[in-house]
């Protein structure tokens, strides 16, 4: 690529022709307000606070904290080409960059490399990491700190300290020897004895003849450090192959030793180092084994989209049929809160088995019922978890429209499912609904899987480790953990395996309602159509989206949404208004019922059994239950004969005639509680039973008893006994057991964890961008001093009667000043304001960094100066 081609790709201010900047500050300074902006949207840790001008930016950039967030932002090319400028010179030309990336061959020895390296650079320079034109490329100083080879920390490249470096303690006279071995004139001091031996090793040419001259046995030696790491042991009488690289420089003793000592280890007199330009002659000039200039492909099967589609309509069916069977299941209140919080080991047993599902799963759910804002605790002395009045609402929303309340809840939520059962980092038990579950990185890690399947052509479900690996791509992996305990990489595989639970992927592969919700609006390019399942497709950037790492809008995310439950509507099963009626006491529900008709046929019958039909058995007791909740046997006749499509069995309707012939012939009420019949012949029966002794009954009058239970207590034992009593009130009138609704006050979700400060919207970049140029303005325009004259380009100082004079004069001729101010949180910022009014110990001023009139307190102004005649 010529410089030409280059310098197209660059931003401005950082191409061979255009002046050199002298400072990262000066870099940026030299941008425009798109560059700047970019920068800013990239690195949000950069404007919180908003900085006073770009000196300040500038500063930030550089610090250590905020380099080591963007160099984790980086893909793996871009962080290769950061880690080849930390072992180049400083600063370092284009062409040495390149030879350190693509060989000393250049672009014949690695064409990719040469093409995608321009574009590695201006990720770079767009990052503030790397400044500077062409010919003068200088990496951040703390990106060069975190990356460069130290005694302390290896470099990534496997290279080692610069001979100057290794040799730094090194007697004057072991380094004339070494010069005189390598076959070098010696000197009259260390300093050119060092850049002799290094012009020697950095010669391609001369490095060549010195080492064919090598015996092959210190060649092996060499080949062993070459791609690191690059120390060695030797002994102090050394074998005759490490003498002869020894003697000659070509190993050096290691700095490592002096840097033990003041880690307060003892010396290693025995370590021996590669110098790096030893390592790179040997390497072909290249700073590492394997460059990886392109993302690896995803690799993928095929599907027919229509399957796909269906497949994740199903399992989104089955979602929310889970959902509510939970929380149905805790409408009375659920389990107890742990006193750290949380649900307790037994208690997500239990909702596994009501589910039917294993224990993860049934965490995810109750995560996602929770992220969802449908399940909280109910803050109560006994505090238990309970569905909230979200959930009601919730519940009369279309299918679809619940499903991607669900799913948007699911993408944005920090909260990690797949830690329960874990150990934080204190050795403490994680459950779920509990604390410390939060991941920030978690919400981007999903939206970046489902991202990659959108890439990919429709139908197409991924190889799991091909999308592994092409994350680890985009966000390398560092220090030396292995990638299997890589949160991101966990991040990732429970990503893919919730989506295929919430219906988001079916098969593997991203729906057409899963796309819709990321955002995505399809091209109009035909994918290409695949051939059978087990066919290869390539990834096909079939989507647009620019950014696909920043989240979606408030407004883009309701937008996305709905076009999510447009297209998924279709695909879900319609409910159904009727049951089909069996002579063994069972109803057979072909799909999902609608509302009411589910509601009543969970009083009046118990589920059987799940699956694409749902089966109900009735029983005395369910029937009985239906009677309890105000129900008459007219009632259930008329319910079931209007909702079956099979006529009612003779069986069905005599058990319901018999339970209500019974139901409410005896009646409990509190005395502490009493039983009344008109039969008297039945009360006999009943003190005669032994069964009864427990309630400790006793006659008052030929139709009551009296007990010394409680009602409840009562109602139950004589249930047992296979009686069918009825509950009254104090009146005589007969109570209707419904089921109570138990829900928590009104809660709201819990809110996501943020990866650091969040994106600025372009509404807050605009306001800064203007605060930054205005200050910068403010920093750099030169003034005319009225006090004594500034040093370094700080503000004078000035009296209050210096201050007072030089506002007043201001006012009268027009001009503007350039003023110290210090707010009343104590914070100092420097401002260029035309005083409008002096009056009553304060100044009303048009100030241009904040383009608007405001007013300042006079005595809380540090120093004024009068603009240079040629500024504003």
């Amino acid at each position: 690529m010529t410089p030409e081609e280059r310098s197209r790709k660059e931003p401005p201010g950082t191409g061979s022709g255009a002046a050199a900047p002298r400072s990262l500050a000066e870099s940026l300074r030299a941008r425009d307000d798109v560059s700047l902006s970019a920068l800013l949207r990239a690195r949000p840790d950069l404007i919180t606070p908003v900085p006073t001008d770009l000196t300040q930016l500038a500063t930030r950039a550089a610090t250590r904290a905020s380099v080591v967030r963007a160099l984790e932002r980086l893909d793996r090319f871009a962080l290769q080409t950061a880690e080849a400028l930390a072992v180049a010179g400083d600063p370092a030309s284009y062409d040495e960059l390149l030879g350190l990336m693509a060989g000393d061959d250049g672009p014949e020895a690695d064409p990719v490399v040469t093409e995608a390296l321009p574009r590695a650079l201006a990720t770079l320079r767009d990052q503030a990491l790397v400044w500077g034109a062409d010919d003068r490329l200088r990496l951040v100083r703390a990106a060069r700190e975190l990356l460069a080879p130290s005694p302390q920390h290896p470099s990534p490249t496997g290279l080692g300290p610069t001979v100057a470096e290794a040799a730094a303690g090194m007697s004057p006279g072991r380094i004339q020897e070494i010069l005189t071995a390598a076959g070098l004139p010696t000197t009259h001091d260390a300093v050119s004895a060092m850049a002799s031996l290094s012009g020697l090793f950095s010669d391609r040419a001369r490095m060549s003849a010195l080492l064919e001259r090598a015996p092959a046995e210190s060649l092996e030696v060499l080949s062993r450090l070459v791609w690191g790491p690059p120390y060695g042991q030797v002994t102090p009488n050394p074998a005759p192959r490490l003498r002869w690289l020894l003697d000659r420089g070509l190993l050096l003793p290691s700095p490592r030793s002096s840097a033990s000592l003041e880690q307060g280890r003892p010396p290693s007199p025995g370590t021996v180092v590669l110098p790096r330009e030893v390592a790179l002659h040997l390497r072909s000039g290249r700073a590492h084994r394997h460059t990886e200039p392109l993302p690896p492909a995803v690799e993928a099967a095929g599907h027919r989209p229509q399957m796909v589609d269906a497949t994740a309509a199903g399992q989104a069916y089955t979602a929310l049929a889970t959902v509510e069977e939970l929380l149905k299941d805790w409408d009375e209140g659920g389990p107890s809160v742990l006193r750290a919080g949380g649900l307790s080991v037994r208690d997500l047993k239990r909702t596994a088995v009501a589910l039917d599902v294993s224990e993860p799963v049934a965490a995810f759910w109750v995560e996602l019922s929770y992220a969802a804002g449908l399940l909280a605790s109910d803050g109560e002395a006994d505090e238990q978890y309970a569905a909230t009045p979200a959930y009601d609402e919730w519940l009369e929303l279309p299918p679809a429209e619940r499903w991607t309340r669900l799913a948007t809840a699911w993408l944005t939520a920090t909260r990690t499912p797949g830690l329960v059962g874990g150990r934080d980092a204190k050795d403490r038990a994680l459950s779920a609904l509990g604390p410390g579950l939060d991941r920030s990185a978690a919400p981007e890690v999903r939206h970046r899987v489902l991202t990659l399947l959108a890439g990919l052509a429709e139908g197409a479900s991924p190889v799991q480790e091909s999308v592994l690996t092409r994350l680890r791509w985009e966000r390398p992996l560092r220090g030396d953990r292995p990638a299997a305990d890589d949160l991101r990489t966990r991040l990732a595989q429970w990503a893919l395996s919730e989506a295929e639970l919430l219906g988001v992927t079916g098969g593997g592969a991203l729906s057409a309602h899963g796309r819709a919700l990321l955002g995505e609006r399809p091209d109009h390019t035909p994918a290409a159509e695949p051939t059978g399942p087990g066919d290869k497709l390539p990834v096909h950037r079939q989507h647009h989206r620019p950014t696909p790492h920043e989240p979606l809008t408030a407004g883009e995310q309701t937008a996305a949404a709905s076009r999510a439950a447009r297209l998924l509507a279709p695909l879900l099963p319609e409910p159904l208004d009727h049951v089909l009626l069996q002579a063994d006491l069972t109803a057979v529900a072909p799909g999902p019922l609608q509302r009411p008709l589910a509601d009543m046929l969970d009083v009046l019958a118990d589920v059987e059994s799940k699956g694409g039909a749902t089966v109900y058995r009735f029983t005395p007791a369910s029937v009985r239950r239906a009677l309890d909740a105000g129900r008459t046997a007219s009632d259930l006749h008329a319910f079931l004969a209007t909702h079956s499509r099979t006529p009612v069995p003779q069986p069905l309707a005599y058990l319901i005639d018999d339970v209500a012939r019974r139901h409410g012939h005896l009646r409990v009420g509190a005395a502490s509680a009493y039983l009344r019949c008109d039969d008297d012949a039945l009360l006999n029966e009943i003190l005669a039973d032994k069964r009864s002794a427990a309630l400790r009954l006793r006659r008052l009058a030929p139709t009551v008893l009296a007990a010394q239970s409680d009602p409840a207590v009562l109602l139950d034992g004589l249930r047992a006994m296979g009686f069918a009593p009825a509950a009254e009130s104090a009146e005589g009138d007969v109570l209707i057991a419904r089921a109570h609704a138990h829900r928590t006050p009104p809660r709201t979700p819990p809110e996501p964890v943020p990866e650091g400060p969040p994106t600025p919207d372009a509404t807050l970049l605009t306001a800064a961008l203007r605060a930054v140029r205005a200050g910068d303005l403010a920093s750099t325009t030169p003034r005319k001093t009225t006090g004594a004259p500034a040093s370094g380009g700080v503000l004078p100082r000035t009296t209050s009667a210096e201050t007072l004079a030089t506002m007043q004069a201001a006012v009268l001729t027009g001009e503007s000043l350039w003023i110290g101010y210090v707010n009343a949180e104590g914070s100092a910022s420097q401002r260029v304001i035309a005083p409008i009014r002096v009056d009553g110990g304060f100044v009303t001023a048009y100030d241009h960094t904040a383009d608007e009139v405001r007013t300042y307190p006079l005595h809380r102004v540090t120093g004024v100066a009068e603009l240079a005649d040629d500024q504003l």
